[in-house]
């Protein structure tokens, strides 16, 4: 059964759709399958997998809005084993029908609802959630098992953290007792400078065993990549930020999958 991560942060600019896309082609080629939920009315995961949708395409506003089944909006990406349920700026319009159209105790569970039935067919599903703690946002963390936090190694980095992780506390106490932290991503990372690396010995030191232990470099090929609609391992594979991903998705996967046992060796 595929486990859902939802990527998120309230920041902006902290690498959050990077990651999602990243990962999610990382864990693909990994030979994973996997399913990239883009739950973010900017749509930047979508364009940046090199989809732009017309009006009337089916995209995730129709199937949270029940008009058209998730199986009708999926896409199949240039990674045999990764698609793309995709979105269009629209998506922002939900929010205001959630709260003027659902009932309080449903509003949360759209998402949920939606992806259970696709947790069969997939390893992972990621949702990359939008730059903010509304409604759209509170769905991805009620639908998921787990959160995946990207940092910018920055001064406020850690305020901006802990916001997010008293969210995450009022949903465990509410929507979604089970949901567990992935992990938190230190992204944009530049070990010449003292300031990031002071503020990676910090969040480390608050957190310990919370921090992947792969970073993600500051890496122009990861900036230039969305332009082309491609993740950066189709891009410039042997790129720093490239590297990076994939070391990530080996160590998403070692967390999540662990090696089988061995069989005993009965021999007298």
């Amino acid at each position: 059964m595929g486990k859902i991560i939802a990527v998120a942060n309230q920041k902006g600019g902290v690498g959050k759709t990077t990651t999602s896309i990243n990962l999610s082609a990382s864990l693909a080629a990994a030979r994973r399958r996997v399913l990239l939920v883009d739950m973010d009315p900017q749509a930047n995961a979508t364009s940046g997998l090199g989809f732009f949708l017309s009006d009337g395409e089916p995209d995730l506003y129709r199937v949270l809005t029940r008009q058209v089944q998730a199986d009708a909006a999926i896409r199949a990406t240039e990674l045999a084993t990764l698609k793309l349920l995709p979105a269009r700026p629209h998506l922002a319009a939900l929010e205001v029908e959630l709260v003027e159209h659902v009932e309080f105790g449903e509003r949360a569970l759209q998402l949920r609802e939606t992806l259970e039935p696709l947790r069969e067919s997939f390893d992972f599903i990621l949702i990359d959630c939008p730059p903010s703690l509304g409604l759209l946002t509170l769905n991805a963390l009620t639908a998921a098992d787990s959160v995946l936090i990207p940092v910018q190694t920055e001064y406020y980095a850690m305020e901006g953290l802990g916001r997010l992780m008293d969210t995450v506390g009022l949903v465990r106490q509410s929507a979604n007792p089970n949901l567990e932290y992935e992990g938190v991503l230190l992204c944009m990372t530049d070990d010449r400078t003292n300031l990031s690396r002071q503020v990676s010995e910090e969040i480390r030191g608050h957190l310990e065993s919370r921090v992947f232990e792969t970073t993600i470099p500051r890496n122009i090929r990861l900036s230039e990549s969305p332009s082309h609609g491609k993740p950066v391992l189709l891009y410039s594979v042997s790129s720093k930020g490239a590297q990076s991903y994939l070391q990530l998705a080996e160590e998403l996967i070692r967390l999540n999958e662990p090696e089988p046992k061995k069989p005993r060796n009965n021999t007298p």
